[in-house]
């Protein structure tokens, strides 16, 4: 299958049309973005790791029943994709206190919490993803009742398959950031990525961020982070830890 028409470009990642009208492809770049791409960069390799991790993640949470938009990975910076329309609300589920919800709250980084928080945001870089309520996406009809009740599902059984997962990579599962959307046949599915630029992954030892915390907040070694993720990931597929 190859790329034909150009669709969309964002942040992290270019879409291109196929010869199959359900089917997309999707090219991840070495760019790196921070605060609504008040800051960026480029690493090279980065485009690489995010697809091996996104691709494996997927395949996970695909066979413990979720349903996502991912067919398979083509090569080093290709995934094909089911073709969907991206419901305009990112989803944050919360294990651990920490970035927005500190400074927004003025609560303490590292407490963990009692139970999973889940926040929903409105996806719109011109006014800073805002932080919204189910009325707001349900009114503004961002969202239908049916939706909501899925997305919370879904992405509360996501943090079920994932936090138990990395607790055997010795990696806590801080928190992370989803999208949805929903594809040709009506079925809402899990979208976009999972990897370090979506999700906060601490080393369960040490506490050393391997995520884009790390460009966020100029602690070095970017690269190396999202390298020890794959590391654990790919050795824990040699050993048939899944």
């Amino acid at each position: 299958m190859e790329k034909k028409k150009f669709l969309y470009e964002g942040k992290a990642k270019k879409i291109y049309d196929t010869d199959d009208v359900n089917l997309c492809i999707i090219e991840y770049k070495n760019s790196l973005t921070a605060f609504n791409a008040l800051k960026k960069d480029t690493i090279e390799g980065k485009g690489e790791l995010n697809n091996l991790i996104s691709s494996s993640l997927f395949e996970l949470l695909s066979e413990k029943g979720i349903p996502t938009h991912f067919v398979k990975r083509v090569d080093n910076i290709h995934q094909i994709v089911k073709k969907v329309s991206i419901v305009p609300i990112e989803v944050v589920v919360r294990n651990i206190t920490t970035g927005s919800l500190c400074k927004r709250l003025g609560v303490e980084e590292g407490k963990v919490l009692p139970r999973p928080l889940v926040e929903l945001y409105l996806k719109d870089d011109a006014l800073g993803d805002p932080l919204i309520t189910e009325d707001h996406a349900l009114l503004f009809g961002w969202s239908t009742e049916e939706q909501l009740l899925k997305i919370k599902e879904i992405a509360l059984k996501v943090n079920s398959v994932l936090s138990e997962y990395f607790t055997g990579l010795r990696i806590i599962l801080v928190d992370f950031k989803l999208e949805f959307g929903v594809d040709t046949a009506g079925r809402l599915l899990l979208a976009d990525e999972v990897s370090p630029d979506t999700c906060r992954f601490w080393d369960r030892d040490t506490k050393n961020r391997l995520d884009k915390d790390r460009f966020r907040k100029d602690l070095g070694d970017v690269l190396g982070a999202y390298q020890e993720i794959w590391r654990r990931i790919s050795s824990s597929n040699e050993d048939g830890a899944r």
